[in-house]
């Protein structure tokens, strides 16, 4: 046998073994965040704020209160 071939023998052994073990060893997983549990839930108070919108006017939980009270919907993009 040749060195060149036996350096690819080897080398093509040594990568295959290394490929076995790893498949072998499982992936560590991943802990579940339940996040339904994070920020405020429903039908929590908001806490008091004060925004500026793109205009610049300043707007607090009392000045978008109505008569009949606010709600706020946040809609959250697929994945930030």
């Amino acid at each position: 046998m040749s060195k060149r071939l036996l350096v690819i023998v080897v080398a093509t052994w040594i990568i295959g073994f290394t490929w076995v073990a790893r498949a072998q060893t499982p992936f560590p997983t991943r802990t579940k965040i339940d996040v339904s549990k994070l920020g405020p839930q429903v039908g929590e108070k908001v806490p008091d704020f004060s925004l500026k919108d793109q205009q610049g006017k300043t707007w607090t939980l009392p000045s978008i209160m109505g008569p009949k009270g606010a709600m706020l919907v946040f809609v959250r993009s697929a994945d930030w």
